[in-house]
């Protein structure tokens, strides 16, 4: 039903100097829907209100609301184009008016996980990038044609959302730091099976994909909800932070369109927070990430942490570690280097992981699961509060190489979420007894005992006496060219 709209939305958008990108147009997509869809909040809120015989007071004030500056209708419902802004008229009310005074909410709101707070902190983060108002003009008017209204708009919405969030992610130079495939975050979800009313954390949740998919796994998982369970599951369950201005808008986007009203999304750098002022009210049921790896941080961000390094995606494992609540269970991308590094950092982090927590499982992703990443990952399956005593490796091989066209899949992963269960071993999953682990350097480097034959690998003088070969077959036929071109 939506889809159209979309597609005309981004074709628009293309024609703007200061979109260029993928980044660019989900970014200008959602600062638009998130304003059409607060209208809709608000008309809705104000005729449960007048159902009720109360007043509502709207958040926003009548010139700055949608209905008096995108889209004023006529008696019969059309947009009244008399009164629709356009041109730089719109433009110069959008950028020097509306996204000032919406900034405004953020000091007026009662804390940050509020609506008001949300409203002023995504338009101080964001910039209008459309600088023609007649292009704008013709955006709104695909925009106002969206509703948000029945569950099945919303899941539309979502899907045509998420797809958006796809292509930035691919269109990226590390499509992992936007986009993590949702058939991977599926799995992981199943396996860490998070339950209603526990409280589940991503410290660097990007798009928000981590907590989207486990709203949609709780709700099927428990499709008779009590008010009261309903009320846990908007408010009290899915915590997340995110460090980058785009990520975060787009973050908040994505989990109101899968039906969340007021994410509790907090725009900061996690890795500020000092381990040791965690308090146990501060810690959680369950922990699902894929942070950034590759980074660096600065020495006085390290020193928040007992073992220092300037790795992002390590000083992220000692966080979650640290946010666990005893019996608290986590399911974690990283780089598989992270298993047999040597660095000393590495080493004392794999002794802490194995020490104070049970790494039951270990998946083995391939290549090419992360579009435009260039690195291959592995996801760590671990419960907090006792020591590990065996490690079950899965190797994923969906039989194919991977890529934009090729996408994973959810029956890639559908073995390795049946075999888990009971930890099964296969051709692809073994088990390794944590006393077998090398005590000095607590490698984990993923070893399938059951890869099939061995590989002869040939010595440097059988190679060279074969290029050798090829070189002096490739002169002959150079040669026979030249004679034919005389």
């Amino acid at each position: 039903m939506f889809e159209q709209a979309f597609r005309n939305i981004d074709d628009a958008l293309r024609k703007e100097a200061g979109c260029a990108t993928e980044l660019d147009y989900a970014e200008q997509t959602s600062w638009l829907l998130f304003l059409k869809y607060l209208d809709g909040l608000e008309q809705d809120r104000a005729t449960e209100a007048a159902l009720d015989g109360k007043k509502y007071t709207h958040l926003i004030e009548k010139p700055y609301r949608w209905e008096s500056w995108a889209a004023p209708k006529d008696k019969s419902g059309q947009l009244d184009h008399n009164n629709a802004l356009t041109g730089d008229d719109l433009r110069d009310f959008v950028s020097q008016k509306l996204f000032p005074y919406l900034h405004k909410f953020k000091e007026r709101a009662s804390g940050p996980n509020t609506i008001e707070y949300k409203i002023g902190e995504i338009f101080g983060e964001i910039k209008n990038k459309i600088t023609s108002g007649y292009n704008l003009r013709e955006i709104i008017e695909h925009v106002d044609a969206l509703r948000f209204r029945s569950q099945a708009e919303k899941h539309e919405l979502s899907a045509l959302y998420e797809d958006k969030i796809k292509r930035m992610g691919n269109a990226g130079r590390n499509g992992g730091e936007y986009y993590t495939p949702r058939p991977l975050i599926r799995a992981i979800i199943q396996v860490v099976h998070p339950r209603l009313g526990q409280r589940i954390y991503d410290p660097a949740c990007g798009s928000a994909g981590f907590l989207c998919e486990a709203f949609d796994y709780l709700r099927t998982t428990n499709p008779r909800r009590t008010t009261a369970q309903e009320q846990v599951l908007q408010d009290r369950t899915f915590y997340g932070k995110e460090k980058k201005s785009l990520a975060y808008v787009i973050g908040i986007m994505n989990m109101i369109l899968h039906g969340i009203e007021a994410p509790n999304i907090i725009h900061t750098n996690t890795l500020t927070e000092n381990l040791a002022d965690i308090q146990e009210k501060d810690r959680f049921d369950v922990v699902l990430a894929n942070p950034p790896f590759g980074g660096k941080e600065r020495p006085e961000v390290q020193q928040n942490f007992p073992i220092r390094t300037g790795e992002t995606a390590f000083l992220f494992l000692q966080h979650f570690i640290k946010r666990l609540k005893a019996g608290g269970r986590a399911g974690i991308v990283i780089k598989n280097t992270f298993l047999s590094n040597t660095d000393n950092a590495s080493v004392s982090l794999r002794r802490l992981l194995l020490e104070s927590c049970n790494l039951h499982t270990v998946l083995d992703c391939p290549g090419g699961v992360f579009q435009g990443a260039g690195v291959k990952t592995v996801v760590l399956f671990f419960e907090k509060g006792s020591p590990t005593r065996k490690v079950w490796f899965y190797q994923l091989d969906p039989g194919r190489n991977l890529g934009k066209t090729n996408p994973l899949n959810d029956d890639d992963l559908a073995e390795f979420v049946k075999l888990q269960k009971t930890h099964a071993d296969s051709p692809k999953s073994w088990t390794l007894d944590a006393k077998a682990i090398d005590q000095t350097t607590f490698d984990l480097s993923v070893k399938n005992p059951n890869g099939g034959e061995k590989v002869n690998h040939r010595s440097p003088k059988e190679i060279m006496a074969e290029i050798a070969a090829l070189d002096a077959d490739s002169a002959q036929v150079l040669q026979k060219i030249r004679g034919l071109l005389k």
